[in-house]
């Protein structure tokens, strides 16, 4: 197998050649012949938006001013001019540490149109996560809005990189250093198959890892988010996960600028503001982690909003709950569709509009052929069907992680890229997650997966939301502790909530040992539940509890 050398950036601008085992030459020639990547950049998608429908809503901060698609590509080169005259260069990468907005994507462009590299960094990252991230990339500017600015100051001391501001007019985002507009070297824009982002994990199993992308990987999951769920310009997206990571970046940056989409931006995420932003924009397709549907759902005053403009709710991180997701389908006739895959991996399988309810909302869909899912035990390839852990190879994927750092445990010997989880896959082809394979409890040897401890307890309505994880225990190694944050003014004992799984026939190795409730779970940049803060709290409490004993 012949492998691609792809071109991984020097932060003084220079290159060094890095080969990935994600794509061989001739695969990527399968891909393109195939119309799975396009020669079609962001960039150009802009340009031909503004030129066809210049007064059209490109994007619009809620509830606050609107960006159109002329303003966008008349402030992205301008803004492009900026950063070349502060010495931007072709193959330098530019960190950014700025929330949702507008702005955001208008920069993202800016620095694709200098032929440089985004590095994205979640909007509620700590300063440590952040030196961390910068670390590792080793970016030639720190790019931060307003809010991140003083904190940003002290990162820029602990690792030093030049800090520059972003602010100006949504429609014309500047940075705040006085600059005489650049010139762009035609020769400097990046191609679709060129290193054009590198974001991070989500942080939920320790230190994060940062991930390479090209835009072609996330022009196929495009493509098949358009197929699943017919997707149109016509359509009007509420994306609600940070913009830099995976979800975030095909929801909110890749499919509605190749469609020419409105996009309607949050913040910051709270179940009313959505509810409110799909009542006033008339949004139609709703883009969020599991967590944040969960969030949705049990908050009975979103029913006070007018939702039934509605079609498709693009969900995934986590299982969603069968009851309350199928009463919020009812509610607003809108379709709970998912993907199955990671910020590496992109997609391994997806649910479509065809599918019947029992399928979407029980099932992470039908594995999808190109992306050539097999089933591993360990390095034993086991079958296309069956139980095991998933791993792929196709156009979806990522080149990996930056430097080849971990490459050994992301792929398979002969070069799939593994995923973390579980899964079983039936004879139809439609892919179950099982449990991840770090987010098992082993109780007495027992295996006791956590997202079925979390799938049970969600039936009680008093939980909005729940995260299992594993406390320490003398005789049995490890017991089953459950966070959870309550809907409304709910009360819960643990006594209640056995009872009430015993009730409905749950087996007793599902049953918490322990119950915590809290106002709010701790969360990942990238909006999942952190599951390592919460094993961290758990141990600390014990020991608390060994002291006064």
């Amino acid at each position: 197998m012949t492998l691609l050398s792809y071109h991984l950036v020097m932060g003084a601008g220079g290159f060094d050649t890095v080969g990935s085992p994600a794509f061989s030459a001739e695969e990527s020639a399968r891909y393109r012949a195939a119309g799975w990547w396009s020669d079609t950049t962001l960039s150009d998608a802009v340009r031909r938006n503004a030129e066809l429908s210049p007064g059209r809503a490109a994007y619009v901060d809620h509830p606050g001013g609107l960006l159109t698609w002329s303003e966008f590509d008349c402030g992205a080169t301008i803004l492009a001019e900026q950063l070349a005259d502060v010495g931007v260069l072709r193959g330098d990468r530019v960190a950014v540490w700025h929330g949702d907005s507008a702005a955001i994507h208008v920069l993202f462009i800016a620095i694709e149109r200098c032929g440089a590299v985004v590095v994205g960094l979640g909007a509620r990252a700590g300063p440590r996560e952040i030196v961390d991230i910068l670390r590792q990339t080793r970016p030639k500017i720190l790019i931060s809005d307003q809010q991140h600015s003083s904190v940003a100051a002290d990162v820029a001391v602990e690792y030093p990189v030049s800090l520059l501001v972003l602010g100006g007019h949504r429609a014309v985002p500047a940075l705040r250093v006085e600059t005489e507009p650049g010139v762009l070297d035609s020769d400097c824009r990046l191609g679709p198959d060129d290193v054009f982002l590198i974001n991070s994990t989500s942080g939920t199993t320790g230190r994060p890892k940062c991930v390479v992308h090209t835009q072609n990987r996330w022009h196929y999951f495009h493509l098949k988010a358009v197929a699943h769920g017919l997707l149109t310009a016509d359509d009007v997206f509420l994306p609600v996960i940070a913009t830099p990571f995976g979800f975030g970046i095909w929801t909110s940056h890749t499919t509605p600028i190749h469609l020419g989409a409105t996009v309607v931006v949050l913040d910051r995420f709270s179940t009313r503001a959505a509810a409110a932003a799909i009542a006033a924009h008339r949004v139609s397709v709703l883009c969020c982690v599991s967590t944040q549907l969960t969030m949705l759902m049990a908050d009975a005053g979103c029913r006070d909003y007018d939702l039934s403009s509605l079609r498709v709710v693009f969900t995934g991180g986590e299982a969603v709950p069968y009851r309350p997701a199928a009463e919020f389908e009812e509610l607003t006739g809108a379709k709970i569709l998912q993907f199955y895959g990671s910020n590496e991996t992109g997609l391994l399988s997806g649910t479509t509009l065809d599918d019947e309810r029992q399928r979407r909302l029980r099932t992470a869909g039908r594995v999808v052929p190109e992306m050539s899912v097999r089933l591993f035990d360990g390095d034993r390839d086991v079958t296309t069907t069956g139980h095991g852990q998933p791993a792929c190879r196709g156009p979806a994927t990522s080149l990996g992680y930056l430097d080849g750092t971990d490459h050994d445990t992301l792929f398979t010997a002969d070069g799939w890229m593994r995923m973390g989880d579980l899964c079983e896959i039936d004879a139809e082809g439609y892919l179950t997650v099982t449990g991840r394979i770090s987010e098992f409890i082993v109780r007495g040897g027992k295996n006791i997966s956590a997202a079925q401890v979390e799938d049970a307890v969600l039936t009680h309505p008093a939980i909005a939301v729940a995260a299992a994880v594993a406390m320490p225990d003398p005789v049995f190694g490890e017991k089953v502790c459950l966070y959870a944050e309550l809907v409304g003014s709910h009360t819960l004992e643990l006594a209640e909530l056995l009872n009430h799984l015993l009730s409905l026939g749950y087996s007793k190795e599902l049953l918490p040992e322990r119950l915590i409730v809290v106002d709010e779970l701790p969360r990942s940049s990238g909006g999942k539940v952190a599951k390592s803060a919460l094993r961290e709290d758990i141990r600390a409490r014990m020991e608390v509890d060994d002291e006064h004993c």
